[in-house]
């Protein structure tokens, strides 16, 4: 018998220029039981779906596996329902939010100490502060005229940043005339 369309076929399948009717025409040659010598290795490439169809589980499949796994098959294995979540945008983005806040926090830190570590901040004419109480002089030589003005700038503090304002011009010069 001349097989000569199928080895045909084959070349053009080979080369992947069949058609869907030309493969199952290969597949119908090739699950017949007498194939020729030379086609015959060709067998287990065409009926393999066919083959791998019929097979199936076995009924006793479930009861197997779950012995397998140490379980009782009369009874049902709990199962963990697991819903899926909504992420939203900033839901994704709060992390980006705490590593802002560390950065922020280790600057504001790391400038508070370095304006407290120096001597004269940068820019600035003004003298650092001097944290040494035995450098400071007592101003008045009247205990009462010191009261009396610490309650007037206590009593300007009490009337408001404004009023202070405006007044701080005119307290500051009645004290450089009264140090005079």
């Amino acid at each position: 018998m001349d097989y000569k369309y199928i080895e045909q076929l084959l070349e053009r399948f080979w080369e992947c220029q069949t058609s869907a009717e030309e493969e199952q025409i290969l597949k119908v040659f090739f699950s017949q039981k007498d194939l020729p010598e030379g086609l015959a290795r060709y067998k287990s490439l065409f009926v393999y779906e066919k083959e791998q169809a019929a097979l199936h589980l076995g009924s006793d499949f479930d009861q197997r596996l779950l012995q397998a796994i140490g379980e009782q098959p009369d009874q049902p294995a709990p199962f963990k329902v697991v819903q899926a979540e909504r992420v939203t945008l900033t839901r994704r983005l709060r992390p980006l939010y705490r590593a802002a806040a560390a950065v922020a926090i280790v600057t504001l830190l790391g400038t508070a100490a370095q304006h407290s570590f120096q001597s004269n901040p940068q820019g600035s004419d003004s003298p650092a502060w001097d944290y040494n109480q035995s450098a400071y002089k007592d101003s008045y030589q009247d205990p009462q005229r010191a009261y009396e003005e610490g309650m007037k700038a206590l009593q300007l503090f009490k009337e408001g940043p404004k009023t202070a304002a405006a007044d701080s011009a005119t307290l500051k010069s009645q004290t450089e005339q009264s140090l005079r």
